[in-house]
């Protein structure tokens, strides 16, 4: 009976139903009418227009009380988290500068640029657009969260921290009673659009080797989270990384770090972070943790600038790492966001002409998935270090009350928060959470 159960679970798992869109998706490319394939664009566009209204509000209402409802400790542990967060984004960055060291002098000897095409040119057209602009921008969400938040820690208000913990709740129940549900359709239209649009086989034909390293290089640097979280938080980092699977999955067909965060939270749990350190870390590393997005903005820009013979000195290297590592904090939880937020520095600091920004536009779209997935696994090695380093625990009254999502409504088939954890942390999950 355990056999049939276990792939019952899986077949209804969020993992299966976005490996299923994916691969109707770019079957149905080849042989899907025009106009039908225009509904799902023109889903998706509304889809993608929503999540960039929404995503500001989530940010806010889901930093606010995990900041809020740690106490004294909040500045020490929002200080811990954003350093260790910026510390991966920079290693990242620094390990492409060796790669691209290394590795261009042979893999891209006799090679120079192309111009790029516009990966969106000749895509088909949604049927029709509604405008949905943010109520505030991301950096205004992460500001304001972090001022009332920590605010909320030295001034005991428990009429406005029952307001914004009812607004987390809220705002949770819209992304898993509408956001989640429609993700495999949205996966499912955006590799349709990818399928049908011929743009994307040539930029992936002039940019293929460094594109391909991209993916490898992430895939290495997750290793590398994962091995140096194991051996200091003590946990086992082959398995910590398989029970963060789910959230690769999601981000590889979401490209949004956000709308994967209660996925990646619920991955979190599984590896026996407390509900507190994971309701903490996971939202504010979505938008602060941009390691996956370093590394491959790096490779694509030492590339270039390695084709095209333009001087590339360590000072320049790591000081445009260390700039980028900042600004793209400010870039929206969407997908491409981050490279976006990267022109104006590729431009000012690297010198890059117009064509030189369009092909790393055009290269960092035609695999944005893959650096959104080694953001937010890498979000979960970050969990684990500072699970560690709070010693299972940073709030003070959460626990009372019932502290971090409620999500188990759609992942509690791939996640038992009191299994497949150590038996140190699967006793307090159980007690910690009870119903969760």
């Amino acid at each position: 009976m355990a056999a049939p159960q276990t792939k019952q679970r899986f077949t209804s798992s969020l993992l299966f139903k976005i490996i299923v869109a994916i691969i109707l998706g770019i079957a149905g490319s080849f042989f899907l009418p025009e106009w039908f394939a225009r509904i799902f664009i023109t889903f998706n566009g509304l889809f993608g227009n929503f999540l960039g209204f929404f995503i500001p509000v989530l940010i806010f209402a889901l930093i606010t009380p995990a900041i809020a409802g740690i106490g004294r400790g909040a500045g020490k542990w929002l200080a811990v988290t954003t350093a260790i967060a910026y510390a991966s984004t920079v290693f990242s960055g620094a390990l492409a500068y060796v790669s691209s060291w290394a590795v261009y002098p042979w893999l891209l000897a006799g090679e120079t640029t192309q111009t790029a095409k516009d990966v969106d040119e000749g895509a088909l057209s949604p049927l029709f657009t509604i405008d949905m602009p943010a109520p505030i921008g991301v950096m205004t969400a992460l500001l304001l969260a972090f001022t009332l938040g920590v605010a909320m820690t030295a001034v005991k208000s428990d009429t406005l921290y029952a307001g914004v913990r009812d607004l987390e709740r809220v705002i949770m129940r819209v992304i898993t009673k509408f956001i989640i549900p429609l993700l495999p359709i949205y996966i499912f239209g955006m590799f349709l659009g990818m399928g049908m649009n011929g743009n994307l086989t040539d930029t992936l034909a002039t940019f293929g080797k460094v594109l391909l390293l991209a993916v490898v290089m992430t895939i290495v640097l997750l290793f590398i989270q994962f091995v140096l979280a194991g051996l200091i938080a003590g946990v086992n980092p082959w398995r910590s990384f398989v029970n963060m699977v789910p959230a690769y999955g999601t981000a590889l067909g979401t490209s949004s770090s956000a709308a994967t965060i209660p996925v990646t939270y619920a991955c979190t749990r599984k590896n026996g972070v407390a509900p507190s350190v994971a309701g903490f870390t996971i939202p504010l590393c979505a938008t602060t943790h941009l390691a996956g997005s370093m590394m491959k903005i790096c490779l694509f820009a030492f590339a270039i600038m390695s084709m095209d013979n333009m001087a590339l000195s360590p000072a320049l290297a790591f000081g445009f790492i260390l700039m980028l590592g900042v600004t793209m904090v400010a870039a929206p939880g969407v997908p491409g966001g981050a490279i976006m937020a990267a022109v104006g520095l590729l431009d000012s600091m690297l010198g890059f002409s117009p064509e030189q920004q369009a092909l790393m536009i055009a290269a960092y779209i035609a695999i944005d998935s893959f650096g959104t997935a080694c953001n937010v696994t890498g979000d979960g090695a970050i969990a684990l270090l500072v699970n560690r380093f709070a010693k299972g625990g940073i709030s003070r009254a959460e626990l009372a009350e019932g502290s971090g999502f409620e999500i188990d409504s759609f992942i509690e088939e791939d996640v038992d928060p009191a299994a497949d954890v150590p038996p140190a942390t699967a006793e307090s999950a159980a007690t910690r959470t009870p119903g969760r």
